[in-house]
């Protein structure tokens, strides 16, 4: 298998030798630790990181440029593809800092490379002559609040425009490489903190040779007929939209260069809407950003109100609910307890509910909520009901009848190679607000999706399905495995699992009523817990595989979770059942037996540790 099928050198890129990989080898506990308590070892040793998190060195790269050439000597810059992108940061910056002290002063600076002449519109122009850049100006202490509106929104450039850019900007004295900036007065959240972000090019990561396979990447693409040709980002754009619409009679290797194309045979969706068409798919540059703008489309399509988190979601979906708008209920279990407590609020705050926000499942819990239920509240109370669908994907789960929008990280299963962003939003046509969200996204939506990060993620999709059956079938062999090590102990078992979160056996009879058929998978993704937190490291230190952030990989990659993703709030956390010692793991296209046999050696390491002895 692929060398990502094994644990990487600590800092190095995942998938390996990928210049736009958007995870990061952390691959034992210590080091995850050390990377969330800001370790000089482990940030001087990082070449890349999730790109929300970490921003990427050509995107640093660009800043220091465009800092050179229109800051001042105490501003630093963030970059954005459009105007409307960069006024919301300048409008974010302002408000968060407001409510803490002064309103910082933000100043935005257009900056068109490649052409002395204005662009047609305001939306990053997609072919070769041209790039539109915004850039936001700030003082340097208030970097933090840049880098939220940045990880939040998920709107900032992607690198591989940082790299477009910087081949077409003229030579001229560059400013020196990025470093880190000083930390804020009031330092918040760690993901917000400078060295998350611009940690100081070290001395390994100077020194290590550009990835090989990258340096003509889009011409073998593109030469080799893996990629659609740049200047048909428009085509590749459009066969996605209709392959997550799923009106695509055809979908075969042969078909792959034209589906894109006007005059195609489309068929109704497979979505459970059959009315769906590819106008009713909007695509984001991530999965967060299409996230984003379901909550701004909620807040100006209803009255005003609150939003309500069902279930406890990717930390940044929470995020997003509480900082913009007027905050949110925290449902966190996402139980069906919880829907009791949704009616009390509802009755208590009758037509003050914007909208419901959850995943299906849900990341880390894979727990899935009664959708039909909430249809029927939100039908009742006139809310509109916004689904992820990222982890249970659309290949096993149809859950756009209860739904007025859909979104989903193209990231993840979609892409499946972990070298490329993407977002989508998906509306019902039959949804009773339907006119409402449809003319408010004419009005509003604007394309920012990159074109050559288009070409890659459609190249990327094309088999997904196929993938999507392959994982499932992974995914469920190493978790009926696992189960039979759960405590409490069996006459076989060694009673080392505590817990093993998986919509098979977590709120099943929720996530079968949303199954696509009887065929249908569970997804790719499973949580476990141990019986003790030695037994947890031990477990993840040993487990032969990628370690690092994101999931949906076609290797099988895992994390600490909880450590990663909450580390500054591990109690809190632990009150909705997220637990410190939780490992995540988003499981691969492995030959099966070899996955069994990883697994199995990782569980041996963890009962030596807890002291377990297998029964007899």
């Amino acid at each position: 298998m692929s060398s990502t099928t094994t644990t990487s050198t600590m800092g190095s890129s995942v998938p390996a030798f990928t210049s736009h990989a958007i995870s990061v080898s952390l691959p034992t506990w210590k080091d995850t630790v050390a990377y969330e308590e800001g370790d000089k070892r482990v940030l001087d040793a990082m070449v890349t990181g999730y790109p929300r998190f970490f921003i990427h060195r050509s995107i640093q790269k660009l800043a220091g440029i465009c800092e050179h050439k229109f800051g001042t000597s105490e501003e630093k810059c963030i970059l954005f593809p459009t105007r409307k992108i960069a006024e919301g940061c300048r409008a974010f910056m302002v408000n968060r800092s407001s409510l803490v002290g002064s309103p910082v002063p933000v100043r935005l600076v257009q900056y068109l490379i490649g052409s002395d002449h204005p662009p047609a519109s305001s939306t990053t122009a997609t072919t070769s002559t041209q790039i539109e850049l915004h850039i936001v100006l700030f003082p340097a202490a208030s970097f933090p609040f840049a880098k939220q509106y940045w990880q939040h929104t998920g709107l900032g450039v992607s690198s591989r425009l940082a790299d477009r850019c910087l081949s077409m900007i003229p030579d001229e004295p560059r400013a020196p490489s990025p470093t880190a900036v000083r930390k804020p007065t009031k330092p918040s959240n760690r993901h917000y903190s400078a060295r998350s972000i611009s940690s100081p090019a070290s001395p390994q990561a100077s020194s290590r040779p550009q990835d090989d396979d990258d340096l003509d990447a889009a011409y073998l693409e593109e030469r080799y007929g893996r990629n659609l040709p740049i200047e048909s980002a428009a085509l590749a754009k459009r066969a996605m939209r209709r392959r997550i619409a799923g009106v695509l009679v055809r979908d075969s290797p042969s078909d792959w260069a034209e589906v894109g194309k006007q005059g195609i045979e489309l068929g109704p969706s497979t979505r459970g809407i059959k009315e769906v068409t590819e106008d009713d798919v909007f695509l984001y540059p991530t999965g967060m950003a299409a996230i984003y703008s379901a909550h701004q489309l909620a807040q100006t399509t209803r009255p005003p109100g609150k939003s309500i988190c069902f279930g406890f979601p990717y930390t940044d979906t929470l995020k997003i609910l509480e900082k913009w708008g007027p905050g949110c209920h925290f449902l966190g279990h996402g139980l069906d307890s919880d829907i009791d407590e949704l009616e009390r609020i509802l009755i208590s705050e009758e037509g003050k509910i914007v909208a419901l926000f959850t995943e299906f499942p849900s990341n880390p819990l894979l727990r899935c909520a009664d959708l039909p239920r909430l249809r029927a509240l939100a039908d009742k109370h006139g809310f509109l009901i916004v689904v992820d669908e990222t982890i249970g994907n659309f290949v096993n789960v149809e859950i756009l009848p209860f739904a007025d929008v859909v979104v989903s990280s193209l990231s993840k299963v979609f892409s499946g190679d972990a070298n490329v962003m993407g977002g989508s939003l998906v509306l019902n046509p039959k949804g009773q607000h339907y006119a409402a969200l449809k003319s408010q996204l004419a009005q509003s939506y604007e394309d920012s999706y990159f074109a050559e990060d288009a070409i890659f993620m459609e190249r990327n999709s094309r088999d997904f399905r196929s993938r999507i059956r392959k994982i499932d079938q992974n995914t469920e062999a190493v978790c009926d495995f696992l189960s039979s090590h759960k405590a409490p102990q069996s006459a076989t078992s060694s009673g080392i699992v505590k817990e093993i979160f998986y919509p098979k056996f977590t709120t099943p009879q929720h996530f079968s009523r949303c199954q696509t058929s009887d065929e249908a998978g569970y997804g790719g993704l499973f949580s476990i817990t141990f019986v003790s937190p030695d037994a947890a490291r031990a477990f993840f230190d040993a487990l032969p595989c990628a370690k690092g952030p994101s999931l949906g990989t076609n290797f099988t990659l895992a994390c600490p979770y909880t450590i990663l993703g909450h580390y500054m709030e591990l109690e809190w956390a632990a009150k909705y059942g997220v637990e410190e010692g939780l490992v995540r793991v988003s499981v691969g296209m492995e030959e099966t037996s070899v996955l069994l046999e990883q697994f199995r050696e990782a569980l041996e390491a963890a009962k030596k540790v807890a002291g377990v002895v297998e029964k007899k």
